[in-house]
C-alpha cells in the first residue's frame, strides 16, 4: 500500500508551479550547501509559540514514519520537550493506522496524539469517539498560520479535530536532463506538450515515461491531477464526495486524456504490461540510472521521488530535474496529502502539543532537515535547505485556499485505498486496455456506490 511504502502523502490544486529553476542541490536535503541550495537554517530565531509547562508530565505519540521521517519528526518532539519539560515516547504504528490504533484503544492504552494520513482516518476516528476536539491554543495556531483550507480539512462538522503538519506536491513531473537534451526535448506545460515531448524523446530511441503501475494508487494520482485540471476543483469535489457518478461525461473526458498516454505502448517503458508489473520505487530508479539511456526519461509522482532518486547517482537540480503536471485545463494541477496529529486523550499535554506542531517553530526544525513540506503558511521558506523543496513548498502556500486533498484518500478505503480492489485495480485494467472507457467508468461507480453505502 501506498502509506506501507510511505510514499503516498498528498491532492490539490495549485496554480501553476511555473517553471522550477533548479541549481545543483541535494536531494532529500542530503546535502544542504551545494550552489545555489543554501540551508537557510534559523535556529536562533525567536519563538513564536507559548507553551505551558508540563514537566514530568508524559505524551505518546502514534505515526506510521520509519527511518529518516521517524528520525526528523523525533527532532520536532525533541525541541518540544525542551520548551515544556514533557517526556515524549514516539509509538511506531502499523498501517493502517486505525487499525492499529483500534486495537490500542481496546486494551486500554490509546496514545495521546496520532499522526493520521488521510482526511478519512480522522472522520473515522471521530465516529469512533476516539478523536477529542483541538483546543482554543491549537485553533489560534491553525487560524494565524494555515489558509482555511487546511484548517477546513482536519475538522468534522465544523469541529476542529486535526493539525495539518507534513504535506506533500504529488503533481511534479521528474525527468532525465541529459536524455531530454540529447533528444532537444524542452518542459512542457501543457498536455499536448508533453505529448508532444513524449514523442520527441521516443524519436531519440528512449522510452518517455516511467509507470508504477504495479501500485494502483500512482494510477489513481495520473487519474487525480488529469480530473482535477480539466474538470475543475467543484466537480472534483463532487466526485470525491460521490455526489456524481463515476459515469458522469467529465470522468469519460478525463478517462479519454489519460488513454492519449496509456494507449500508446511505445511511449510507456515496458508497454502497459511492463508497467503493471512495476513498483512506484522502481519506476523512478529506473529513470535515473542507465546516464542518458534510461529505461524511461520521465516518472511522474510528488516531491516524495527524491527520496528514490538518492538511491540512484543522479544529482538532482543537474542530473535530475522537475516540471509541474502539465495543465489539461486552465491551470495546472497539484494533487497532495498529508499528515495531521489529532489528539486521542483529552490532557494539557496533548493540547499542547498540537499548539506546537501548528507553529511554524515546529515546522521550520523538520523543514531544515529536508524531506518535508509544510502546509504552515508563517513558515520562512528560507528554511528549506534547497531550491527545490523551497520552489515547491511555496507553490504549495501560494495556492491558498485552492488545494485539493488526494481524491482517492478522501474516499472510503474499499474503493479508493486496497490494492486489487476498487479504484487501484480498474485503473490497473484501464491502463492494460485504456479503449474501454466505458466499461472503466461503469465499474468504478459499481465499487464507488457499495463503497459510499457501507
Amino acid at each position: 500500500m501506498r502509506t506501507t511504502l510511505r510514499m503516498r502523502r498528498a491532492a490539490l490544486v495549485f496554480t501553476a508551479i511555473g517553471a522550477l529553476a533548479l541549481t545543483g542541490c541535494g536531494g532529500d536535503g542530503g546535502d544542504k550547501d551545494k550552489a545555489g541550495g543554501g540551508s537557510g537554517k534559523s535556529t536562533d530565531s525567536p519563538s513564536t509559540v507559548d507553551l505551558p509547562k508540563l514537566d514530568g508530565e508524559k505524551i505518546s505519540v502514534a505515526a506510521v514514519w520509519t527511518g529518516p521521517e521517524q528520525a526528523n519528526f523525533t527532532k520536532v518532539l525533541d525541541e518540544f520537550e525542551k520548551r515544556t519539560g514533557a517526556a515524549v515516547t514516539f509509538v511506531p504504528a502499523q498501517d493502517p493506522i486505525v487499525n492499529f490504533l483500534g486495537t490500542k484503544i481496546a486494551g486500554g492504552q490509546p496514545p495521546d496524539v496520532a499522526m493520521l494520513p488521510q482526511v478519512g482516518a480522522i472522520q473515522q476516528a471521530v465516529a469512533k469517539k476516539w478523536a477529542k476536539p483541538a483546543g482554543a491554543e491549537a485553533k489560534a495556531q491553525l487560524g494565524k498560520n494555515y489558509a482555511k483550507v487546511w484548517q477546513d480539512l482536519g475538522a468534522v462538522d465544523g469541529t476542529q479535530y486535526g493539525v495539518y503538519f507534513k504535506a506533500a506536491n504529488k503533481s511534479l513531473v521528474w525527468y532525465n536532463a541529459q536524455a531530454f537534451e540529447n533528444a532537444g526535448a524542452s518542459e512542457p506545460k501543457t498536455w499536448k506538450d508533453f505529448l508532444a515531448t513524449a514523442e520527441t524523446v521516443s524519436a531519440s530511441g528512449v522510452t518517455p515515461v516511467s509507470v508504477g503501475g504495479a501500485d494502483g494508487w500512482t494510477l489513481t494520482d495520473w487519474f487525480e491531477n488529469v480530473y482535477l485540471s480539466q474538470a475543475g476543483p467543484e466537480k472534483y469535489d463532487q466526485l470525491a464526495k460521490h455526489e456524481i457518478k463515476w459515469t458522469d461525461p467529465s470522468v469519460k473526458d478525463a478517462l479519454t486524456t489519460l488513454a492519449e498516454l496509456f494507449g500508446k505502448p511505445n511511449l510507456i517503458s515496458g508497454g502497459a504490461d511492463g508497467a503493471l508489473q512495476t513498483e512506484f520505487p522502481v519506476s523512478v530508479t529506473q529513470t535515473f540510472t542507465g546516464g542518458d539511456q534510461p529505461k524511461g526519461a520521465m516518472v511522474f509522482e510528488g516531491d516524495f521521488v527524491s527520496i528514490n532518486i538518492a538511491q540512484t547517482e543522479a544529482k538532482i537540480g543537474t542530473d535530475a530535474k522537475v516540471f509541474p503536471f502539465p495543465a489539461v485545463g486552465a491551470e495546472s494541477p497539484v494533487v497532495t496529502g498529508g499528515d495531521a496529529a489529532v489528539a486521542l486523550k483529552d490532557s494539557k499535554g496533548a493540547q499542547a502539543l498540537l499548539t506546537w506542531l501548528a507553529s511554524a517553530d515546529a515546522a521550520r526544525i523538520w523543514a531544515e532537515a529536508g524531506g518535508f513540506i509544510s502546509p504552515n503558511k508563517s513558515l520562512d521558506a528560507a528554511a528549506y535547505p534547497n531550491d527545490v523543496q523551497r520552489k515547491i513548498a511555496e507553490a504549495l502556500i501560494d495556492a491558498g485556499d485552492d488545494v485539493r486533498f488526494d481524491m482517492s484518500d478522501q474516499a472510503p478505503q474499499s474503493f479508493g485505498g486496497t490494492p486489487g480492489k476498487g479504484e487501484w485495480k480498474t485503473l490497473q485494467d484501464f491502463l492494460k486496455n485504456p479503449k474501454d472507457i466505458a466499461g472503466t467508468q461503469a465499474r468504478l461507480e459499481s465499487d464507488a456506490a457499495k463503497a459510499y453505502k457501507s
